[in-house]
């Protein structure tokens, strides 16, 4: 038969043997850890985003997630999504920068598909990058025939010289 530990009161312990128990140990701290572990911090540091580690506007992460839902590879790199990042936010920043400006060049200050699209086909290089693209509400570029253009030297009637007799 176990020897049984004789049950000990609250009233019949004494102040001085609780205080030497809490202090008995001097590595176990306040919190209860006893030692082990590392101490938390009492505020957490706030989380930096992908895309203000690499400076972009467009976000990273969410890039990212749809790279890996895509299925376009087994396996996606760190490097990918942030560099797709860089590209899109450059070719939207190029976009806005010359379709601002046709709006400008048209007396507004609000950009609509039309300026984007007149923007897109006047821009050579944009121009052929997105020449399938069809944008809605941006018309049709114009093209006018170069035979129904005004020209001020064929329009003008051609006087007959009068000759002295």
């Amino acid at each position: 038969m176990a020897s049984q530990i004789p049950a000990v009161s609250p009233a019949t312990t004494s102040p001085a043997r609780s205080l030497s128990l809490s202090t008995a140990n001097p590595e176990m701290d306040i919190s209860g850890n006893s030692g082990r572990g590392k101490e938390k911090p009492a505020v957490r540091a706030k989380p930096v985003t992908k895309s203000s580690k690499s400076g972009l506007v467009f976000p990273v992460g969410r890039i990212a997630r749809y790279l890996k839902a895509g299925k376009y590879a087994e396996r996606i790199g760190a490097g990918a999504p942030v560099y797709l990042a860089a590209v899109i936010e450059y070719l939207a920043a190029e976009v806005l920068e010359i379709s601002g400006n046709t709006a400008l060049d048209n007396k507004r200050t609000r950009i609509t598909p039309r300026h984007i699209q007149l923007a897109m086909r006047n821009d050579h290089e944009i121009g052929k990058l997105l020449e399938g693209v069809l944008i809605s509400g941006g018309g049709v570029p114009p093209d006018f025939d170069a035979m129904l253009l005004y020209n001020e030297a064929e329009a003008k009637p051609k006087r007959k010289a009068k000759r002295k007799a």
